[in-house]
């Protein structure tokens, strides 16, 4: 079974994810995670914090020669901003408490329910868990999935197609035109008229002190079909590609495929249409499922949307409530972004990578790298032929 946990606060030392389960013999080095983390980093719109990150990945245990062992991997991406945080957040008794607590929460965020659940009088308890600074180790995580399945022919694309009020076109390009379009735009968008309304769109709010959401669009090739079930709710494979891109942060909604547009269609709309040629197999000339028929995997183009809210911490703050006092107060401004929409989408590339590993090694097993690639490659040929 392909697990992972993650652990760290935001301004703590470190943020550490172990990956448990991962085939033996995949090839895996620093530099590959630390590419992701870098594209993380990225994307017009950020705030401070990234310029003071520079986030690398050491990897400490499961891998040697550049290969996994079969072992836990563990992830150590450290936090340089630590340095100016020890004394606040050091796990002993000589932190201090008072210096830097929050007790007036921010609409829209974990800050003011978290200290309702976990008894917390400072809400700084809250926020350098539920900080999206986390992702960073999802991310770690998530890329090593990604390793594997390339290992096996799966490209995973993701692409920003709409920010505030600007709705990208999205043209139709295969996984290494589409990756290059997007490593060209600052707000990781494939249209170049988009782009640059998107930078001014998200230059203005800036200068107001406001944020931006947004909705990210990820695109996965080669996929085989299978992957995920129709025989348990728990195992479908959209059911949990929803629920990884729901868990990131500010995310609130998800679609597959046609999405919330099918529901204003008739049927004979919506579904694709099969047919069938020697040489591919079963195939549809549409895609409005996106990639997804009954809970698994039919071979298509796997397409997800995710829909970001704007980031809940402003620098023009809304009003809130002081928990020490219930004195009515402008909510606390903690450093923060315009818009984070194109890091999400790297986030969401790394958790939809991970369901889809998880996914892939239920169905074909195997210890060894090599075992999966020769039952994925035999699937590919039944498949085939069917």
């Amino acid at each position: 079974m392909l697990r992972f946990l993650t652990a760290g606060e935001s301004h703590g030392p470190s943020l550490t994810a172990i990956v448990d389960g991962m085939p033996a013999g995949l090839p895996l080095e620093a530099g590959y995670i630390d590419k992701q983390l870098a594209r993380r980093q990225g994307g017009h719109g950020r705030g401070g914090r990234m310029k003071i990150e520079t986030d690398r990945v050491c990897i400490t245990s499961g891998v040697r020669g550049g290969l996994t062992l079969g072992s836990p991997v563990t992830l150590v991406v450290e936090n340089r901003d630590w340095e100016n945080w020890h004394r606040v957040m050091a796990p002993g008794p000589e932190a201090d408490l008072e210096t830097r607590a929050v007790t007036r929460p921010r609409p829209g965020h974990a800050d003011l329910t978290g200290a309702i659940k976990y008894g917390h009088r400072d809400v700084r308890n809250v926020l350098e868990r539920s900080s999206a600074r986390e992702t960073a180790a999802r991310v770690a995580a998530g890329t090593v999935a990604r390793r594997l399945l390339e290992e096996v022919g799966v490209a995973i694309v993701g692409s920003v197609v709409r920010i505030g009020s600007i709705q990208a076109q999205e043209p139709a390009l295969t996984a290494a035109e589409l990756a290059e379009a997007v490593g060209k735009s600052p707000v990781y968008c494939a249209d170049p008229a988009a782009t640059e309304k998107m930078i001014g769109e998200i230059d203005r709010a800036r200068e107001e002190g406001d944020s931006l959401g947004g909705v990210f669009e990820i695109k996965v090739f080669g996929l085989p079909p299978g992957l995920g079930s129709y025989v348990q709710r728990d195992r479908t494979l959209d059911g949990r590609l929803a629920g990884a891109l729901m868990s990131i942060q500010a995310i609130k909604g998800v679609e597959v495929g046609a999405g919330f547009n099918a529901a204003c269609c008739r049927g004979s709309e919506v579904h694709d249409e099969l047919y069938y040629a020697p040489e591919r197999g079963f195939y549809r000339a549409t895609n409005n499922a996106g990639g997804i028929e009954g809970g698994m995997s039919n071979g298509e183009m796997l397409l997800l949307r995710a829909a970001m809210k704007p980031i809940p911490t402003l620098y023009k703050p809304l009003r809130s409530v002081d928990i020490a006092t219930k004195q009515p107060f402008e909510a606390s401004v903690e450093r923060s972004d315009t818009c984070a929409v194109p890091a999400a989408c790297v986030v969401g590339e790394a958790v939809a990578a991970w369901e889809l590993a998880v996914a892939l090694l239920e169905k074909f097993g195997g210890e060894t790298l090599r075992e999966i690639k020769t039952r994925v490659d035999q699937y590919r040929e039944y498949q085939k032929g069917f």
